[in-house]
C-alpha cells in the first residue's frame, strides 16, 4: 500500500511529489507520457508564461530555470487593448515565457526516484476501504488496481476525483480555453490581453513564442468555436499576420467567482491547484496556485497523517483571501466603463520610445496593431 497516490503530475502533482517522495511511500500517476522521449499523449491548453507570482514561488523552492525550459522571447510588457472602445495600453510585467511540454518535464525530473511513476496511465475511480482507498487505474489497456491512505487530486479544472468526491460537477464558471500555435516570422514582442464583450466576458491573448504567435481565448463553451474565428478576423484587422496553423489545443476552464468555488477536499482525499478550483479569477493564471497549495500540503502533512486536512484548510486560508481579491480586481477590469476609463487614462502604463527616434529606421519584423 501506498502512503499517497497523486492523480496529475502537472506542476501541483509533481511539485508535491517532490516535497514529500522522501518520506512517504507516494504513487504518481498521469495520463499523458510524460518521460524524455515519450510524447505527451495531449497538449495542456496552456499560455506557458511564468507571472511573478509563481517566480516567487519558484525562489522559495531555491529553484533556478534551466535554458532549455524557455521559449523566446522574454516578455517584459503587457499590451491590453480593449476593442470596442479602440483603446490599448503597454504595462509593464515581467513573464517568463516557456516550452510548457519541457517545464513539466523538468518539474518531474526533480521527483525523487523513489516515487513511483505510472505514466500514460488513467485514473478512473476509487472506492474507501477501512485503510484508505482502492484506485482504479488503466495502464495500456490493462484495468490496475492499487492501494493509498491518502488520495491527491492534482488532476486539474475538472478533476474526475473531485467529481466523484462531491458526486456533482463545481458550480464554478466554465469556460472553454481554445488556442492556436501560428506559424509567424513578425510577431510582437509582448503579450497581449485583449477584451471584447462581444467575444467572451473574460479574456483573449496573443503571445510569441519561438517563431511562432499563439492566439487563444476563453470562451462560453456553446459559442467557443464560432467566437474563436472571430477572434482571429478581428486581429487580422488589427494588423497581425500569421502563415499556417501548427497545431490547436483546447480545454474546459473553471474560473472561481466565490470562496464557495474551492475545495481544499475531504474524507483523506486533498484537492492541489485548479482540482480544488484555485486558479486565478482575474488572469486564468495556474501555475502559483499549483506550487502554493502543494507546498501547503506538504506542509500539513510535515507532522503526520493524523490531522492533515484540518492543517491544510488552514494553510490555504490566505489563498482563499487571495483569490477573493482578485475577484474585486476582476470587476474592475471587465467592467467596459472602468476599464475603458482605466486605459484613457495611462494610469501606471509605460512608453516605450520607437526605434526610429534613434536610429531614423523602424524596429524590424514587426508592425503593431491599428486600433
Amino acid at each position: 500500500m501506498y502512503d499517497l497516490a497523486i492523480i496529475g503530475a502537472g506542476p501541483a502533482g509533481a511539485t508535491f511529489a517532490r516535497l514529500v517522495g522522501e518520506k512517504f511511500k507516494v504513487l504518481l500517476v498521469d495520463c499523458r507520457g510524460m518521460t524524455e522521449g515519450n510524447a505527451a499523449t495531449t497538449e495542456k491548453c496552456c499560455g506557458g508564461l511564468l507571472a511573478p507570482d509563481a517566480q516567487r514561488m519558484l525562489s522559495r523552492f531555491g529553484l533556478g530555470l534551466p535554458k532549455h525550459v524557455l521559449a523566446e522571447p522574454q516578455l517584459f510588457v503587457v499590451q491590453a487593448i480593449d476593442i470596442p472602445r479602440s483603446r490599448k495600453r503597454l504595462y509593464q510585467r515581467f513573464y517568463l515565457n516557456l516550452d510548457r511540454l519541457a517545464f513539466d518535464r523538468w518539474l518531474i525530473e526533480m521527483v525523487p526516484c523513489r516515487v513511483e511513476r505510472r505514466f500514460g496511465c488513467r485514473f478512473h475511480k476509487y472506492a474507501r476501504e477501512p485503510d484508505g482507498f482502492r484506485i482504479e487505474l488503466s495502464d495500456g489497456g490493462r484495468q490496475v488496481e492499487e492501494k493509498a491512505r491518502i488520495l491527491v487530486a492534482a488532476d486539474g479544472a475538472f478533476s474526475s476525483v473531485r467529481r466523484q468526491l462531491e458526486g456533482r460537477p463545481s458550480s464554478s464558471a466554465v469556460y472553454t480555453a481554445v488556442q492556436e500555435h501560428l506559424q509567424a516570422d513578425s510577431v510582437p514582442p509582448y503579450f497581449t490581453a485583449l477584451f471584447d464583450p462581444a467575444l467572451t466576458d473574460y479574456y483573449c491573448w496573443t503571445i510569441p513564442k519561438d517563431n511562432c504567435l499563439v492566439v487563444g481565448g476563453a470562451f462560453r463553451p456553446q459559442r467557443a468555436r464560432e467566437s474563436f474565428s472571430r477572434l482571429k478576423e478581428q486581429l487580422l484587422r488589427l494588423g497581425y499576420r500569421w502563415g499556417e496553423t501548427l497545431r490547436r489545443e483546447a480545454a474546459l476552464l473553471q474560473r472561481p467567482r466565490k470562496i464557495a468555488h474551492l475545495s481544499a477536499g475531504r474524507q483523506g482525499i486533498a484537492l492541489l491547484g485548479e482540482a480544488g478550483g484555485w486558479i486565478s479569477p482575474s488572469s486564468a493564471e495556474g501555475f502559483s496556485y499549483a506550487f502554493r497549495t502543494a507546498l501547503a500540503l506538504a506542509e500539513a502533512l510535515h507532522p503526520g497523517v493524523e490531522g492533515f486536512q484540518r492543517r491544510y484548510r488552514h494553510y490555504l486560508r490566505p489563498l482563499a483571501w487571495n483569490i477573493f481579491l482578485k475577484n474585486l480586481k476582476a470587476r474592475a477590469i471587465f467592467h467596459p466603463t472602468l476599464r475603458s476609463l482605466t486605459l484613457r487614462s495611462g494610469w501606471r502604463s509605460v512608453h516605450p520610445q520607437p526605434q526610429e527616434a534613434f536610429t531614423g529606421s523602424p524596429a524590424p519584423n514587426y508592425r503593431p496593431p491599428d486600433i
